[in-house]
């Protein structure tokens, strides 16, 4: 089975279906993440926490001239990008119904080179106000990692894994 996306609406396709689905210019939807957003309750203070914290590089906050637009955009590794976005600006726009930020419900993770750097990053983190959520430590899986919490609750692993290569 495949998800076949047209229109902005999306079906599941068997093989009939796949052929009915090229007829009609479908393509199927790819394994690839271009945007992560994070809702954020104070867009100014989650700017201030990821530029000036984590020192990663922004053009600021762009959209404000829009009622819900408001967004900042990291460019991170591979040309993958980061939003924050407001959280009231997020419900508007779907249709849902403002939630808090559900800390067990998401994980991003930062892969680095070394134990050392993983304890550095969870540091720098925690300068910029983030919450320690679990020191860096041996890891079950043969690693070294820890997590922290960003300003608006959002979980982070910080982690060394030998098997994997860090994104630097």
């Amino acid at each position: 089975m495949q998800l076949w996306l047209a229109g902005g609406r999306a079906a599941l396709a068997g093989p009939a279906s796949q052929r009915a689905a090229r007829g009609r210019n479908l393509s199927p939807m790819q394994p690839h993440v271009s945007l992560i957003t994070l809702a954020v309750d104070d867009l100014d203070r989650a700017l201030a926490f990821y530029r000036d914290g984590l020192r990663w590089p922004t053009e600021g906050v762009m959209g404000a001239e829009f009622a819900i637009g408001a967004v900042a955009f990291f460019e991170l590794a591979g040309g993958l990008k980061l939003a924050l976005w407001p959280r009231t600006s997020l419900a508007a726009d779907t249709g849902l119904p403002v939630q808090p930020t559900s800390t067990t419900g998401v994980c991003l993770a930062h892969n680095v080179g070394s134990p050392a750097e993983v304890e550095s990053v969870l540091a720098q983190a925690q300068r910029a106000g983030a919450r320690i959520v679990k020191p860096a430590q041996r890891a079950f899986w043969g690693g070294w990692a820890g997590y922290f919490q960003d300003l608006d609750g959002h979980l982070w692993e910080v982690a060394f894994n030998p098997d994997l290569p860090s994104a630097a």
